[in-house]
């Protein structure tokens, strides 16, 4: 079990993310010292120090945007003018408002500044104070697996072809290694490279513009022109949502078998979770899919359990199999505890 400083790097997405790193590196070494010698020749020391460069600064602002952290808004904050409150949202889990840009973090447990996203390769939220580490590691990461993957197609034609070795021939295990950190290379070209070209660059020394409360505007807006757009978006998924009675009871899983091959087969493609639900509860459904449903448990009068009542206003929402409930055609009101948070 990890402890801190090590809680964060313990996890799937920061140890996935430091083990291809290391293959990626350590075999573009390998490969750089026998197919273009950095001793021998000029070109050879620049295309070598030019990737470790890149290696270390991607090291570098991955482990400082893990630690840096997004920055949190402080609990049960609360604008300076106590009227601009009609302008923000209110985080029951948090239990204060949600500053401009701010969104609460359902892993984290947190409401973050500038929230970007929740990120499982680093383990953390990309917000405010980690924002520019997270796009340098990005450009670093694309840049480094650029340089490597020139080096590493470089080095096996220059092995597979029919003119003599300048270096000692590789085992099998080697080649294979060399070639599936190709497949690597390229594909963080790809898949990084994407999410680089939606990140914005802050700082050259990735110092965080502002508080990451107040932002400046331009002519014509203020600090709440966003906030006061989305309280009308959450106004109108209010008056679209449909209420909805579990007639057989969902499990929970992200993979269910008892509902046929349309649910099993037509996953909704996202990480948000599956809720359990029993018979006869209702759901207030704000999302449809063909063979899936979003929606929030209403609870009812009586319902929670005692250990429910001693926690916080835990709210039970996620995806369910669409077999699981029917629409209930009536006139009822959408939960008032919807119209604080989202």
């Amino acid at each position: 079990m990890c402890v801190d400083p090590l809680k964060k790097i313990c996890h799937w997405g920061p140890l996935t993310a430091l083990g291809i790193i290391k293959i990626i590196t350590l075999m573009t070494i390998h490969c750089s010292r026998q197919w273009w010698p950095p001793q021998e020749s000029f070109f050879g020391a620049v295309n070598f120090i030019l990737f470790f460069c890149l290696s270390g600064s991607t090291l570098f602002h991955f482990i400082s945007a893990i630690y840096e952290g997004p920055g949190f808004l402080p609990l049960q904050w609360m604008p300076e003018n106590p009227m601009d409150t009609q302008f923000l949202q209110f985080c029951i889990l948090c239990e204060g408002y949600k500053a401009p840009r701010s969104h609460h973090c359902r892993k984290c447990g947190r409401c973050v500044m500038k929230m970007d996203h929740h990120c499982p390769w680093i383990n953390n939220c990309v917000g405010h104070y980690n924002h520019c580490h997270f796009t340098a590691f990005l450009a670093s990461a694309v840049g480094g697996c650029c340089v490597s993957t020139y080096t590493l197609v470089s080095w096996v034609m220059t092995v597979l072809c029919l003119k003599p070795l300048l270096f000692p021939p590789p085992s099998i295990f080697i080649l294979i290694l060399v070639i599936f950190s190709i497949g690597l290379s390229i594909g963080v070209i790809l898949a990084v490279g994407t999410l680089l070209y939606f990140q914005q660059v802050l700082t050259w020394d990735c110092t965080p513009v502002g508080d990451g409360i107040n932002w400046p505007v331009i002519e014509g807006c203020d600090q709440y022109t966003l906030t006061r757009e989305q309280l009308a978006q959450k106004k109108d998924k209010r008056t679209r949502a449909k209420t909805y009675r579990v007639i057989e009871e969902a499990s929970g899983s992200y993979l269910p078998i008892g509902h046929g091959w349309g649910v099993l087969c037509h996953p909704p493609y996202t990480d948000e979770p599956r809720i359990k639900l029993k018979i006869g509860d209702i759901v207030i459904v704000t999302r449809w899919r063909k063979y899936w449903l979003f929606g929030e448990k209403k609870w009812l009068f009586g319902q929670k359990t005692q250990d429910d009542k001693n926690e916080k206003q835990v709210r039970t929402r996620g995806w369910f199999p669409r077999p699981c409930a029917i629409e209930v055609i009536e006139n009822e009101v959408y939960s008032s505890a919807l119209t604080k948070s989202d």
